[in-house]
């Protein structure tokens, strides 16, 4: 007889082959890293001896599982914010803590409390896209997990890298250190296409094909991608990706939630696969991929359960489960997506998806030893009806568990056995954990104290402080304007027309200020929009200083484009009012007396203000061109021919509340 290292014996052994073999008195026996033979028991046992006889007499003996998406150094991020669209909780909190907390110690520790979790829910391969990403490897081996794991690469700066560029040779560098490791595949990850130029994808992409790894991204997770994708390129996500021959690499593309027919067309092609996560899909209210129509194209489609940050665990047991229910709804079809296809998705077709079928996914001879063993008959998985020859798999992905998880071995080590984790300690990993966890909280406690704070963490966007001197009056007569345009001592620069839509963001606390979000229209002599831009503003309530009883000094204190909806900004600063103001403006930049000063002319139509307001101001950088700017506009008041009684020293706001 042949000797082996381990044989399972006794247990219903479920393939997940091509023929979707199940022995239900079965054995597995296993050698090193690699399965000898998978059959029968009373076959195996007369042809291999082991000392280390498993009895598995009442469990199921599957495929270890495979996560195909994750960020798993997120475990440290596990319910910072809940809640949120995609684009609040991605901008306004991932980025900002991760800014702020994320180093190779920090992925070092996520990845093992990760690893614990994973290994409790029966995953033994798993797809990573994250930062300093040698060192989730570096984790990830000594748990002894498999992973194919992709180094982020963004067009903005990141926790590992100034620079794309800078990305880039990480990645290089990362790939030729971890390449050939028996449990590690290397892989490049630019994070979106949205979050990198059409040039850093076509570069990643050509990084892959070199050192032929794969490439993991996330694709049309959102209908607002998609929609920016069409009206800035006039076509979808993924024909735009085609475009610059991204699929040429082995994509492994995270999400597809908005995909048309084409699409996949395009993707089954180029051998692209998928990763399902209808957790964090449904989490975020991104949507519900078309899972059915993608397996009708044929195409190689796995389940991933995303970032702890976005799911919020690594339950695979729930996921599969959530992926067979939720296609039937989406299908109205409860035939769509049967539990066997279901199990085959996060098994045998997850790891192909990873592009590592060949060695994982299901029990066969010569395939790695990557298992899961878990008890059949717990009180929320009894009776058994056996005349279906399905019905394992819908024991399986219907009632079964995380916690039916018994015995768990990747590449031939044992990783948990009889539920005890043998590779980590979680006890450890959970304290240490907390420690960072009280740390992000007193920095977003911190942060949140503060409307200015709030703004500054978005990225993208930079600290700019203003100081104004300016005078609002009514107009009793158009003709006043001509007096001072017309003046020897003014010289007209520019002349623009807007319409302007303002919506105000007030706060319990008025000393934090007022954040003001600005649509300009600018309109041409025919009143035809021709330009819009959008603006942020941060003012604080209180007036620096007044000049003559009349000229006031104002602070702005942040000034910048939005480049964000105004109901990103409605949801990430949460304002206790909120209140809308719209107005015709004409606006002439001015030389008076040589000096740069600005004319509004403002209707205000909503709220409907009677008459018209005209403001002059000028910026102002320090106390004496303060005061002499000041002097210069009470003289332009008196070539108005504006009163003291015309003055107006409350805020279009103030005036409509009145």
């Amino acid at each position: 007889m042949e000797r082996v290292d381990t044989i399972l014996s006794g247990g219903m052994v479920v393939t997940m082959n091509r023929t979707f073999d199940v022995f239900p008195d079965g054995a597995v026996a296993i050698r090193d890293d690699s399965i000898v033979a998978v059959g029968g028991r009373a076959d195996v046992l007369a042809q291999y001896e082991s000392d280390n006889v498993v009895d598995c007499a009442g469990q199921y003996i599957v495929p270890g599982l495979v996560n195909a998406h994750t960020h798993v150094p997120m475990t440290l991020l596990r319910g910072v914010a809940d809640d949120l669209r995609l684009d609040v909780w991605l901008l306004g909190y991932m980025i900002p803590t991760e800014r702020e907390f994320v180093s190779p110690e920090f992925c070092r520790l996520g990845t093992s409390l990760a690893c614990a979790e994973m290994i409790r829910s029966g995953i033994t391969a798993f797809a990573d896209m994250y930062y300093y990403e040698a060192d989730v490897a570096a984790s990830t081996a000594e748990a002894g997990l498999r992973g194919v794991l992709g180094q982020t690469v963004a067009k903005f700066p990141a926790p590992d890298a100034e620079t794309y560029e800078d990305s880039l040779s990480y990645c290089r560098r990362f790939i030729e250190e971890w390449r050939g490791h028996p449990l590690i595949t290397p892989a490049v990850a630019p994070h979106a296409p949205y979050s990198n130029t059409d040039e850093v994808m076509a570069r990643c992409a050509a990084l892959a094909q070199e050192f032929d790894v794969p490439l993991l991204t996330h694709i049309s997770e959102t209908k607002l991608e998609e929609e920016e994708s069409l009206e800035e390129f006039d076509m979808s996500v993924v024909k735009h990706m085609d475009t610059i021959r991204l699929f040429d690499a082995k994509v492994l593309a995270a999400h597809c939630v908005h995909v048309s027919q084409h699409d996949m067309a395009i993707l089954k092609e180029n051998d692209a696969t998928v990763a399902h996560n209808p957790t964090s899909n449904l989490k975020l209210a991104s949507g519900i991929a078309p899972i059915t129509q993608m397996l009708k194209h044929e195409m190689t489609v796995g389940i991933g359960t995303d970032g702890p940050a976005s799911n919020n665990d690594l339950d695979m047991f729930e996921e599969i489960r959530l992926a067979a229910i939720l296609a039937k709804t989406a299908a109205n079809d409860p035939t769509a997506l049967p539990a066997r296809q279901a199990l085959l998705m996060a098994t045998r077709q997850g790891a192909e998806a990873l592009f590592i079928g060949d060695i994982t996914g299901s029990l066969e001879a010569g395939k790695r030893a990557d298992m899961l063993v878990m008890d059949s008959k717990p009180i929320h998985n009894v009776p058994h009806f056996d005349r279906d020859p399905n019905a394992v798999y819908s024991r399986i992905v219907y009632a079964g568990h995380a916690s039916d998880v018994a015995h768990v071995l990747c590449n031939g080590r044992w990783l948990m056995r009889d539920r005890k984790l043998l590779t980590l300690d979680e006890m450890a990993l959970a304290e240490q954990a907390q420690e960072i966890a009280h740390r992000i909280d007193a920095f977003l406690r911190k942060r949140e104290e503060s409307v200015l704070s709030k703004l500054l963490a978005i990225g993208g966007i930079e600290r700019s402080e203003s100081f104004e001197v300016q005078v609002k009056a009514a107009l009793r007569d158009e003709e006043q304007i001509k007096r001072l345009l017309q003046h020897p001592d003014v010289h007209i620069l520019k002349y623009i027309h807007y319409r302007q839509y303002d919506t105000y963001f007030l706060f319990e606390d008025p000393d934090q200020g007022r954040v003001r979000y600005r649509e300009d229209d600018l309109v041409d002599d025919s009143g035809n929009v021709i330009s819009v831009r959008s603006r942020l503003t941060l003012t604080m309530p209180t007036k620096e200083r007044e000049f003559n009883s009349t000229v006031l000094l104002s602070h702005s204190r942040f000034i910048a484009d939005a480049d964000r909806p105004l109901r990103f900004y409605r949801e990430y600063f949460k304002p206790t009012t909120e209140r809308e103001l719209q107005k015709d403006r004409r606006r002439w930049h001015i030389h008076y007396q040589d000096v740069l000063f600005y004319i509004n002319v403002d209707r205000v139509t909503d709220p409907a203000l009677p008459g018209l307001f005209i403001e002059l101001k000028s910026r102002t950088w320090s106390a004496s061109d303060a005061e002499n700017k000041a002097d210069r506009i009470q003289r332009m008041l008196q070539i108005l021919g504006i009163e003291q009684a015309d003055v107006i020293r409350q805020e279009y706001l103030e005036m409509e509340s009145v």
